[in-house]
């Protein structure tokens, strides 16, 4: 008898124990974190979400005319480049052995083209002699085919001669122009981001086998031509108007839109994808948009001023999109007042980055719960964390 009362007395202690633990627990108000729910007025609505790259319209890849060691680099990623600035140098030792030999080559052929003239002269003046003599009758007309003879055979080597020297003009232009291959230089005003060779290697305008030939020295971005580039599925194409307003998030800058415009719809589809391009330019550009980076676009409908038989001056509610919850089949989100939990069903509109619009259920202004612990209720004091 004395152990079951023993064991009764151990049980209620463990109770009433366990009691003040969850009283006390009850009376502990949980920590979340909140954000204010903003207002935005006059914005245009979306009437289509779609996801591109950042693409630049100017972008080279820049590449030696000639095949050659290289032997100097002058660009580093991240640098930016003038048109005509040198970004390479070339071995140009056989090409300056060929400017060399071809300027040779005409200084010698210059040179006996002095010797002809005066050759010819004294031909000619032979020739005038021998045509006196023949008239006087002094001289047989053979002596004068051969005086005439020699002076035509002259001029033709002169002319020869001549023409020789502008053959060697032209190889010397074209030696000439193998030494400035060898100096690669910017097209365009840009950006470098890809350094594509170093040096000691060698690299050429056509691809090599075996992988031990360049084929570009770097890799230059017109940094002022950078636009949007999404595909769009060719169901929804129609919602999309050259010279339409988009609202541009980048995925780097979640909080950050940049209005845009539609520069142009490709006028063709891809049939794999069913997809139609839309390039996108950017309003104002601006040094954090990089190429090739992920963005958002919305592509927002006519000026609102321009419809008739809707509010235009209403306000849209936007929240983070973490602060929705579903509970039941049901959108839903706490709203912090005076310290406690309201728990409101909320109808939800276009998505804007990590924003979400909110038709009904949260006024501009409200705290909305965003991170809190599970198991959270309607009427449940909180404490905002800070």
């Amino acid at each position: 008898m004395g152990k079951r009362l023993g064991i009764f007395a151990a049980a209620l202690g463990a109770l009433v124990v366990v009691t003040g633990l969850l009283f006390g627990l009850k009376g502990q108000k949980a920590s979340v974190e909140v954000a204010v729910a903003k207002g935005t007025r006059g914005q245009k609505a979306a009437l289509l979400n779609a996801s591109g790259y950042v693409t630049p319209r100017r972008r080279a890849t820049v590449a030696a005319k000639i095949t050659a060691r290289v032997t100097r680099v002058f660009t580093d990623e991240g640098m930016r480049v003038k048109v005509g600035q040198v970004l390479a140098k070339l071995d140009d030792a056989d090409a300056r052995t060929r400017l060399v030999s071809a300027k040779a080559d005409r200084d010698a052929t210059a040179a006996s083209i002095a010797d002809l003239e005066v050759n010819l002269a004294d031909a000619e003046r032979e020739l005038r002699r021998a045509q006196e003599l023949q008239a006087s009758g002094v001289q047989s007309v053979q002596s004068l085919d051969k005086a005439r003879t020699a002076a035509e055979s002259l001029r033709a080597r002169l002319a020869l001669a001549k023409e020789q020297v502008r053959a060697a003009e032209a190889r010397i232009a074209m030696a000439q122009q193998d030494v400035e291959n060898c100096t690669v230089r910017a097209p365009f005003d840009g950006l470098v981001v890809s350094k594509d060779a170093q040096v000691g290697e060698m690299v050429s305008p056509i691809s090599a086998g075996g992988g031990f030939t360049r084929t570009g020295i770097a890799t230059i971005v017109d940094m002022d031509s950078l636009e949007i580039e999404v595909d769009v599925n060719e169901s929804y194409i129609a919602r999309v108007k050259p010279r339409q307003s988009v609202s541009a998030t980048l995925d780097a800058y979640p909080d950050w839109h940049v209005p845009a415009r539609v520069r142009t719809i490709i006028p063709t589809a891809d049939r794999q994808k069913a997809t139609v391009k839309v390039r996108v330019s950017f309003g104002k550009l601006d040094p954090r948009i990089l190429p090739d980076m992920g963005v958002k676009v919305a592509f927002l409908e006519d000026d609102p001023a321009s419809r008739k038989g809707a509010d235009q001056a209403r306000v849209q509610t936007l929240i983070p999109s973490e602060a929705v919850r579903q509970e039941n089949g049901k959108l839903v989100v706490f709203a912090v007042r005076e310290g406690r939990l309201e728990r409101r069903a909320v109808s939800l509109g276009a998505t804007r980055g990590n924003e979400v619009e909110i038709l009904a259920g949260v006024s501009e202004g409200e705290q909305v719960v965003v991170k809190g612990p599970e198991g959270l209720r309607d009427g449940q004091a909180v404490q905002i964390r800070q």
